[in-house]
């Protein structure tokens, strides 16, 4: 849709009907407009679902967003802010995947000058629109292939971010850098001859030790979670850095601000899991750093002791200060669930946990008539060679 059909009416369409049903909007308003109807509802539908993702964005009445896929691939605030605290200040950096550009615009803020790359010509119009309005004078746009741009350029920029589409030609998802567009694999040393730093933002479900393999001297890894659900992994290089170990960051971003653990994987080698009985506590890491690998690192770090080698649930009985996990106080152990569980939770609810248990959470909520709601936690583990369930209640 051509930029110019964005008329003040249609805006104002959009912002007089921010709280209303999509659905009802086409039908009620259907024929008796001067512009675009349906794109006045898609943009309702995208400023209603970037309320949480995006907060400033979808609140900005000017904005113009785009079709929904490239709503949902792109960062969210909170992930984009986080990233822009990685590099170092500098003079110019390029996002050769641009996308809907909140990744760029929020790097940018640590640079004088920032180039967007993008082949959708579409999507990088509504993109150079948007960043006209927010910072005009900050951002060059490049649409077309990134990689021969940069190629072709006599640049070198403090910083190169990529994101590599993750979906294949029948989207399929692909967990291997060098299966991904672009391929950085193949390009890596294009992409170290034109930039001092290099940031690849990377799916959840990398595979961290196959790309540390496809590339040798990425020097340090984050992996982000929000809230305990891991969103990204971001393998970084540097040029002129040379560290002994690569290090590796997980890290939870919270309200109250990120929480971190960091670590390297000689470090985790080294370490050795010590295994006990349940004590007063039962600790489960934040997601990034079970997805990051700190099994036995993070129990020796905090003094815990491991349920199995596969449960990756700790206990302890004198908390730690700080620990990065959910933290569950132990109120009893459930011996036999029939009876039990109707005199523990009367009204059939309880936060339904299972970890390396003969059962799934669902199958066993689906055993004992269970439905997740409640303050307390049924906890279902594997301890030495027995499964196990716990009643618990969350600390903090």
């Amino acid at each position: 849709m051509p930029l110019t059909k964005y008329t003040a009416s249609l805006k104002q369409f959009v912002q007089d009907h921010l709280m209303e049903d999509p659905a009802q909007l086409l039908f009620a308003h259907s024929g008796k407009t001067d512009f675009d109807l349906k794109e006045a509802v898609q943009q309702i539908q995208a400023r209603q679902k970037a309320k949480q993702k995006l907060p400033s964005w979808a609140a900005h009445p000017e904005l113009i967003f785009p079709p929904s896929l490239s709503l949902e691939q792109a960062s969210s605030e909170e992930t984009a802010k986080f990233k822009s605290g990685i590099p170092t200040k500098g003079k110019s950096m390029v996002d050769l995947t641009g996308g809907f550009g909140v990744d760029t615009f929020y790097l940018a803020k640590k640079f004088e000058k920032a180039v967007y790359c993008e082949k959708n010509p579409e999507l990088s119009a509504i993109v150079e629109y948007n960043f006209n309005l927010l910072q005009s004078d900050k951002f060059e746009i490049i649409r077309g292939d990134s990689l021969e741009f940069l190629s072709k350029s006599d640049k070198t920029f403090d910083l190169i971010f990529v994101d590599p589409a993750r979906r294949g030609n029948h989207n399929q998802k692909l967990y291997k850098l060098a299966d991904c567009e672009p391929d950085i694999v193949s390009q890596w040393e294009l992409l170290k001859s034109k930039g001092k730093s290099i940031m690849v933002k990377a799916s959840p479900m990398l595979d961290i030790k196959q790309a540390i393999n496809e590339i040798p001297d990425i020097q340090q890894i984050w992996v982000v979670s929000v809230r305990n659900e891991v969103k990204e992994i971001l393998l970084y290089r540097e040029e002129g850095k040379v560290s002994k170990e690569r290090i590796v960051h997980a890290v939870d971003l919270q309200s109250v601000g990120p929480k971190e653990f960091s670590f390297t994987y000689e470090e985790e080698e080294l370490s050795e899991s010590i295994f006990g009985e349940v004590g007063k506590y039962l600790i489960e890491p934040y997601s990034s750093i079970l997805k990051a690998g700190a099994f036995r690192s993070f129990g020796k770090r905090f003094g815990l002791k491991k349920l199995h080698p596969n449960s990756h649930l700790y206990t302890c009985t004198d908390l730690p200060e700080e620990i990065p996990g959910r933290i569950l106080r132990v109120i009893q152990e459930i011996n036999n669930p029939k009876k039990e569980l109707k005199q523990l939770f009367s009204t059939g609810k309880v936060n339904v946990i299972t970890r390396n248990y003969a059962l799934s959470s669902d199958e066993l909520k689906k055993k004992y008539r269970l439905k997740d709601g409640g303050e307390k936690f049924l906890i279902g583990t594997k301890v030495g060679e027995k499964f196990r369930l716990f009643c618990c209640r969350l600390i903090g």
